[in-house]
């Protein structure tokens, strides 16, 4: 079973390489907040273990273990984000912190029964896919918001970015996941769309905000 430490190197390298195929040390530790140093030495160390694929001035990667072991990290995030909102009532903006102590526990059963007792989740509070018990992920179809033509009618399903400053701001737009927006407008200058939802007419959403909302 790998450390918190070494849980939170693999599922970094699992964002990085989802983004990019591959990653540097330097963007490993830039994410991290750790020195190149200390990268190198981890990630030697993951890899004697079979977990990352390094070679010494090439990328990173994950091994097939390592992706599962990263993947199974995120599934402990997610489905304790999900349970965090859904049976204890936290705000979707309160719930990350509190998911990155929670997924070093190192418990199954405990995750298995949390699972169970939400009726086995697909998607966290934010949208994003809750990996399986086997670190696999449902494929995504879904679209930004900003690829969308006026016209038509869509709903959001997930965002593109979760930081606690986003939230906060789609909070006070009363815009979450499932709310249905129909898309009037294009601003050509800028990209920014009108939209409308339940309550609110003829609101205009920046680019910026667009591209951040996947919709289905």
């Amino acid at each position: 079973m790998p450390t918190p430490t070494e849980e939170n190197y693999l599922k970094a390298l699992l964002s990085l390489t989802d983004e990019n195929g591959k990653a540097s040390i330097s963007e490993l530790g830039k994410v991290l907040g750790v020195s190149t140093p200390s990268v190198n030495s981890m990630v030697r160390k993951l890899s004697d273990r079979g977990l990352v694929e390094y070679q010494r001035y090439q990328p990173l990667g994950l091994t097939p273990a390592g992706r599962k072991a990263a993947a199974l990290v995120v599934r402990k995030h997610r489905l304790t984000e999900m349970f965090l909102v859904e049976v204890m009532g936290f705000g979707w903006e309160e719930v990350h912190s509190i998911a990155e102590q929670i997924e070093h526990v190192d418990s199954p059963a405990f995750f298995t029964r949390m699972d169970k007792l939400m009726g086995h989740p697909t998607v966290d509070p934010h949208g994003s896919p809750i990996p399986d018990a086997q670190g696999d992920f449902q494929e995504s179809t879904h679209r930004r918001l900003d690829e969308c033509p006026p016209g038509e009618t869509v709903t959001i399903t997930g965002l593109e970015n979760s930081s606690a400053d986003f939230l906060h701001y789609l909070n006070g737009r009363d815009l979450s996941l499932h709310t249905t927006l129909t898309i009037h407008q294009r601003e050509e200058f800028d990209g920014s769309l009108t939209v409308s939802y339940p309550g609110h007419e003829r609101e205009v959403l920046s680019k910026v905000v667009a591209s951040k909302l996947r919709v289905g």
